[in-house]
């Protein structure tokens, strides 16, 4: 579900607040009908709520817990990615201390 780089962004997004489509559309850059695709999809699998708005609904990450994890796959997948590569990795962390 989270191997799609769209899905992961949108997530990312609403664990730091809620948002509606068109907002989601505008900070991604894709059109409304594809952010609502995707978030149906996150809809099913239980990472995102939503709630009405006045007119609007606004969705966001279900809990802390969904920001955990996408904190933890971006920390493992640049691990795994600086792993192979020392002088890589020494030269990020140079530059980021």
């Amino acid at each position: 579900m989270l191997a799609d780089p769209t899905r992961f962004r949108l997530l990312w997004l609403l664990c730091g607040a809620e948002l509606d489509v068109t907002t989601l559309a505008e900070r991604l850059g894709i059109a409304r009908p594809s952010v609502s695709q995707h978030l149906a999809k996150l809809r099913l699998v239980g990472l995102v709520t939503q709630r009405r708005d006045g007119r609007r609904q606004v969705y966001r990450a279900r809990d802390t817990h969904v920001g955990r994890l996408l904190s933890e796959a971006v920390r493992d997948a640049d691990h795994r990615g600086t792993a192979d590569a020392p002088d890589a990795h020494h030269a990020h962390h140079a530059r980021h201390p």
